[in-house]
């Protein structure tokens, strides 16, 4: 009989009970080493893949209204918008489908254990944290599943989290050590405040007065930090976010652009309701001389900008809203950094936005392009008012659509050392990154910046 025939007998049709939380409590002592899996316990987690995706999201659910109602104290990492809509038990259990299909083949979850571990870092989960995670999660599991659920295939995953747990730590303690003496959260002082549109806002952030951690570090153009502010709408508790870096790095101060999200003024909604509530209290109460809490640069979308070998490659930068702010640390860091090998660079920027007084960055991206022989952009608008004329205030009307563009001209196409950096909503990347691999683009020369929950980790 096939692992996948036994895992569903063995799960749908035992008779055998379990009794779980001691085990699993003593299982995941951050002071006990996690047992290596075995490769029986491999397949046997592997086979279970088909159940688990017809139950995940009920797992999730459990798991995340368990781990919270035992420890609130986690209240303050968690984003409490995305557990209200349900975004964060969807990426989970996504998560955990994915790494129960993988378990086999690790490599191929390796960019997503990287953007993960980079936004762990960010937020300073800690060791001890995993084996709060995995005992509520092995319970959430035997919770669903019931009497279901064998000792074989609890111990297996068991282990199988124990494997996945010691890869992150591993990763992060690595990560940590980078930071040097920055650990965790870093006061800073709001230095100015510039708005770029009417929806964005910059904020300039220097370290407080009496830090003595030491010079700032020079991010890698495309890093973000957190933040972390109270939000008395949700008990005060800590929420934090993750803003890019709007510019190349500076020595002396940082960077963030903020979008006033208005969905729940929009949605006529409670403005705890919706996930941009610290977007709000950031543009609404934070101002210049305020204090701001903010954890070391991180993140895996970034560009080298010191790789020589690229000198002559040509780089395709393609944003909607928001997303410009990345890609403008990424483009002011390639033309001007002293460290750059990359100047010459053939740059092009592809950029869509609803309307004109919502392009955050569009003076400063215009002036570029006019200065430098090398970079050229091109601008998709959804509204067009009075006076703004096409190929001055933008290029084509209507959503992007990159068949109206010039395939080497504009995207690069001519050549298969392209690189791509795309930002934007999700959906909108997704889009994106389908249509560059329908026009031939590899998917490892496309860079997503996966901000909120990272859905689309395995496309």
């Amino acid at each position: 009989m096939s692992y996948l025939a036994s895992s569903r007998s063995l799960l749908r049709n035992s008779r055998a009970a379990i009794r779980l939380p001691t085990t699993i409590a003593r299982t995941f002592s951050s002071t006990t080493p996690n047992m290596a899996i075995t490769e029986a316990q491999t397949a046997i987690v592997k086979s279970t893949a088909p159940i688990l995706k017809e139950h995940s999201l009920t797992i999730t659910t459990v798991f995340y209204k368990s781990m919270l109602g035992a420890h609130p104290e986690l209240h303050n990492i968690f984003n409490i918008s995305n557990q209200r809509s349900g975004a964060q038990q969807k990426s989970l259990a996504n998560a955990l489908l994915a790494y129960a299909t993988h378990i086999d083949e690790l490599q191929k979850l390796g960019p997503a254990v990287e953007r993960i571990a980079q936004k762990h870092v960010s937020l300073g989960i800690t060791p001890d944290q995993y084996a709060i995670v995995g005992e509520h999660l092995i319970k959430a599991i035997a919770t669903v599943l019931g009497d279901g659920l064998t000792p074989e295939v609890a111990d297996a995953w068991v282990a199988a989290y124990g494997q996945l747990a010691d890869i992150f730590v591993k990763r992060e303690g690595d990560l940590y050590d980078q930071a040097g003496d920055w650990r965790g959260w870093r006061k800073f002082r709001i230095d100015r405040r510039q708005q770029e549109s009417n929806t964005v806002t910059s904020f300039y952030l220097k370290p407080a007065e009496g830090d003595t951690t030491g010079p700032l570090p020079r991010f890698l153009p495309g890093q973000y930090v957190s933040i972390r502010v109270r939000v008395p709408e949700y008990g005060d508790v800590w929420q934090c976010r993750q803003y890019s870096m709007s510019e190349a790095p500076q020595g002396d101060h940082y960077r963030i652009s903020v979008k006033r999200e208005r969905a729940a003024e929009d949605a006529g909604a409670t403005s705890a309701d919706h996930p941009g509530v610290v977007s709000n209290i950031l543009h609404d109460k934070f101002q210049v001389g305020d204090e701001i809490e903010i954890t070391y640069p991180r993140g895996e979308f970034f560009i080298d900008i010191k790789d020589a070998t690229k000198a002559d490659a040509p780089l395709v930068l393609l944003s909607a809203g928001v997303g410009v702010t990345p890609l403008t640390s990424i483009l002011d860091a390639v033309l001007a950094s002293p460290e750059s090998k990359m100047t010459k660079r053939p740059i092009r920027w592809v950029h869509a936005a609803r309307r004109t007084d919502q392009m955050a960055f569009a003076a400063h991206i215009k002036k570029v392009t006019a200065d430098n022989a090398n970079v050229q952009s091109k601008v998709f608008l959804n509204t067009i008012v009075e006076g703004e004329e096409q190929g001055q205030a933008y290029d084509f009307q209507g959503r992007l659509d990159l068949d109206v563009l010039d395939g080497a001209q504009d995207l690069g196409l001519d050549s298969k050392e392209t690189d791509y950096f795309v930002c934007g909503p999700q959906a909108w990347m997704v889009e994106v990154l389908h249509k560059l691999e329908a026009l031939g683009v590899e998917r490892g020369r496309v860079r997503l910046e996966l901000f909120g929950t990272g859905d689309a980790e395995d496309l």
